[in-house]
């Protein structure tokens, strides 16, 4: 692992986010590279995607989850 220098720009999302990105990009770099530390990294969930994302707004509401608010009289 020592062998590889990496240089990477990453836009968009936050730092936590960024930092996931390129861990998971570096994780697949060297798995294509080398695949018998293709095991490790799978072990160590560096191989698995964060499907994570923003939930759309809804149509007729503020949001994705709130609602306008509600009124009895």
């Amino acid at each position: 692992i020592s062998k590889f220098d990496v240089v990477a720009k990453v836009t968009g999302g936050g730092v936590s986010g960024q930092a996931g990105a390129l861990r998971h990009a570096i994780s697949r770099a060297l798995a294509s590279s080398d695949p018998g530390i293709r095991e490790v990294l799978k072990d160590a969930g560096c191989l698995t995607r964060d499907p994570r994302m923003k939930e759309r707004k809804k149509p007729g509401q503020p949001g994705a989850r709130k609602r306008f608010q509600f009124s009895k009289r």
